[in-house]
C-alpha cells in the first residue's frame, strides 16, 4: 500500500510544523510552493501566517487557480488560521487574494493582535469529550457558517473556531504546535478515504466524490 502524500503550502508560515506532524503520523509530507507541487497528492494543508502575505505569494507563483482547481476536484485540504482565512468565501472588507472556497464567513484578527493571542481548552465533539489544547494566535473568527457548511467547534461565548464543508476542514487555531494529533489524525483518514484503494490520485485525474 502506498503510504499518503499530503502536500503542506510552504510560502510562509507554520508549514514546517504541519509537515512535522503528519510525519508523525506516517504521512510523506511534501511542500508545495509553485502549481506542478500539487500533482499526486491527497491532501493539502495550508498552514497559519500572514493571510496577506501567503494570498499575495499565491498569486505571484500562480498558485491561485491551480489550488481552486485541486480544491474543487475535491482534494481535501486543512486550513489552520491563516489558512482559513485564505479557505472562506468572504472575510468582510479586507482586500486580499483569497480561495473562496468554503462557505464561511470569517474576520481577520477577531480576538485582537499578536499581544491578545491566548490558549484555551476546547471541545470539539468530533474528537470526543477530552477536550483540545487550542493554540489562537493573531486569530480570525468565524462569523458565519453557510448552508454547505457545519461548525464543529465554538468558544464559551459562542464563537465559532472550526468548521467542515465536506473535504475541507478550517480552524481558528493552531493545532500543529501541539502533540495531541486529533485533528490532523481524522484530516489523514479522510484524505485516505478520498483517494480510495490505490491510496494515491493519479496526477491530472479528478477524484471521485465520496
Amino acid at each position: 500500500m502506498n503510504v499518503m502524500r499530503i502536500g503542506v503550502l510552504a510560502l510562509q508560515g507554520a508549514f514546517i510544523e504541519h509537515m512535522a506532524m503528519l510525519r508523525r503520523l506516517g504521512v510523506e509530507a511534501v511542500p508545495v510552493r509553485l502549481p506542478d507541487g500539487l500533482a499526486g497528492l491527497d491532501g493539502l494543508v495550508i498552514p497559519g501566517g500572514e493571510s496577506t502575505t501567503i494570498g499575495k505569494l499565491m498569486a505571484t507563483y500562480g498558485l491561485l487557480e491551480p489550488l481552486r482547481r485541486t480544491i474543487e476536484a475535491g482534494t481535501p485540504v486543512y486550513g489552520t488560521c491563516a489558512g482559513m482565512i485564505l479557505l472562506a468565501r468572504d472575510i468582510g472588507t479586507a482586500a486580499q487574494p483569497i480561495l473562496g472556497a468554503m462557505d464561511i464567513v470569517v474576520k481577520r484578527n477577531a480576538f485582537g493582535r499578536q499581544l491578545d493571542s491566548f490558549e484555551q481548552e476546547i471541545v470539539v465533539p468530533e474528537l470526543g469529550a477530552e477536550p483540545f489544547h487550542a493554540i489562537f494566535i493573531r486569530a480570525p473568527a468565524i462569523e458565519r457558517v453557510g448552508p454547505r457548511a457545519r461548525a464543529l467547534a465554538r468558544l464559551d461565548d459562542g464563537t465559532i473556531v472550526a468548521a467542515q464543508q465536506e473535504h475541507m476542514l478550517a480552524t481558528a487555531f493552531h493545532p500543529e504546535p501541539s502533540p495531541d494529533t486529533r485533528l490532523h489524525g481524522p484530516f489523514v483518514a479522510l484524505c485516505a478515504d478520498r483517494a480510495g484503494p490505490s491510496g494515491r490520485r493519479s496526477e491530472g485525474t479528478a477524484p471521485a466524490e465520496g
